[in-house]
């Protein structure tokens, strides 16, 4: 066969090719994200896995897809208290995850799941810029975990045999409170705590481990826990209880991205905060319509209804909180503050 000029140019180039081919594959990098919520298909299911799944649609885009992502949903990557450590770790690069899981290793993340501290979503909110929501992002970066997307929830409390409206009410019963300073304010007000990650309220539920739950209106819906209540107080003007669910990101990975990168994940989690809030309050509405259709009670907390909640968390989960340090008493004036 007599090698003409095109056929020589050709061998040349394939090499070359090969090798940018090569070079983008290696370019591109996959990364993980967990959370312990049920997973979901498009528009429908629980909004945080679609919130964690549009914010990998959205840093694929931006970086053209360099980065890519895995998203594992219902801890099919990891057990549910073992992310944040993870995490810390770099064994995880993003997780969407209650900060107040990390109250066992850092006291002050408590305060982000601490009753009556906060009463609405204006006033979540608010913690990002504020004195408070600084140190709790500095705090998290000296412990190896970064804020990409700030995101509070609120929620309330399903109950199999009793209606709930003030504190004396949970006398008695088995409550999963789902943080330490919500335990010590249902204790104070006579009910046995229990502490358990909310993706496994259903069965302590229906073996009777727990009598009442308090948990996320989007929590509440996802793991069908009207299916074993009959009343609930929901989230109404007001509420007694905020939880931070931010995504999450390891600060050794993102401290290793490339500039650009890393600028395209504090754009794609910054754009999102507005979905988060947004879709948290559509759930607090949702959730009253779904218990109703459910046959359940349903009463929803005002402003009025939050003080007497108020006055136990304060001389109980507050009081304790404040003992536990220095530290964890300025986190406290500082959310006070907020």
């Amino acid at each position: 066969m007599m090698l003409t000029r095109r056929t020589a140019l050709a061998g040349l180039a394939a090499p070359a090719v090969l090798g940018l081919a090569a070079k983008a594959r290696a370019a591109t990098r996959t990364f993980r994200i967990s959370h312990h919520y049920p997973g979901s298909t498009g528009d429908e299911g629980d909004f945080r896995d679609r919130m964690c799944r549009r914010f990998a649609a959205s840093v694929e885009k931006r970086t053209e897809g360099a980065m890519r992502f895995e998203v594992y949903p219902g801890s099919s990557l990891m057990k549910t208290f073992a992310q944040f450590d993870a995490l810390r770790k770099g064994a995880l690069d993003f997780g969407l995850v209650p900060t107040t899981y990390a109250g066992g290793q850092i006291p002050e993340m408590n305060l982000t799941f601490m009753p009556a501290i906060v009463t609405n979503y204006d006033q979540a909110y608010r913690w990002k810029t504020a004195p408070i929501g600084q140190e709790i992002t500095r705090l998290l970066e000296s412990k190896g975990v970064k804020i990409i997307t700030w995101m509070w929830e609120s929620g309330g409390i399903a109950a199999r045999d009793k209606r709930i409206l003030k504190p004396s009410d949970v006398s008695g019963l088995k409550v999963r409170g789902g943080s330490r300073e919500m335990d010590i304010m249902f204790k104070a007000a006579g009910a046995g705590a229990i502490s358990m990650p909310s993706n496994e309220i259903y069965l302590a539920l229906q073996t009777g481990a727990v009598t009442a739950c308090a948990t996320s209106s989007t929590s509440l819906m996802s793991f069908r826990l009207n299916e074993l209540s009959k009343y609930l107080l929901a989230p109404g003007s007001s509420s007694f209880f905020f939880i931070l669910e931010p995504i999450l990101m390891s600060k050794d990975i993102f401290d290793g991205l490339p500039k650009e990168q890393q600028d395209a994940v504090l754009a794609a989690g910054e754009e999102l905060e507005t979905f988060g809030r947004k879709t948290s309050e559509e759930d607090d509405k949702l959730l009253v319509e779904t218990f109703r259709k459910s046959g359940l009670t349903v009463d929803t907390m005002d402003e009025a209804m939050i003080q007497p909640w108020h006055d136990v968390a304060r001389d109980s989960a507050w009081k304790d909180f404040a003992a536990r340090s220095s530290e964890t008493a300025r986190f406290l004036k500082l959310a006070e503050q907020a």
